[in-house]
């Protein structure tokens, strides 16, 4: 995976979106660039299936993944993620999310602390 750093949560493409100044921020402090970014199964699934969706937020949503690499699940990611929700009791997307970045070695992007340090344990 050339040139991906990151593997973003839902929360930071929901802030991408909305324009959240705290991961607007975030990105502009480590200088990230969207070439750098990654994101799992399960995030596009959270973000595209909400019952709301408009065409709109649909399109820019698509508009956003297509500049990321998408990050497929694996069975060493599914093996990863019953780990990682056993020890430390997660909800099973964020699971997923926390063991597709630990599987990649990338760094979790995430406004969720918790969960984020949770790979560093």
């Amino acid at each position: 995976m050339n040139g991906i750093k990151y593997v973003l949560d839902t929360n930071i493409f929901i802030g991408l979106l909305e324009h959240n100044s705290i991961v607007l921020d975030l990105f502009e402090t480590k200088q990230i660039k969207m070439s750098e970014c990654s994101y799992s199964a399960i995030t596009r699934m959270e973000l595209l299936s909400y019952p709301s969706l408009s065409l709109q937020e649909k399109q820019a949503i698509e508009s956003l993944l297509d500049r990321m690499t998408y990050l497929a699940m694996t069975s060493e990611i599914e093996n990863e993620t019953i780990e990682f929700r056993r020890i430390h009791k997660t909800k099973l997307p964020d699971s997923i999310i926390a063991a597709t970045a630990k599987h990649y070695q990338f760094e979790l992007l995430s406004l969720d602390k918790k969960l984020a340090n949770k790979l560093n344990t």
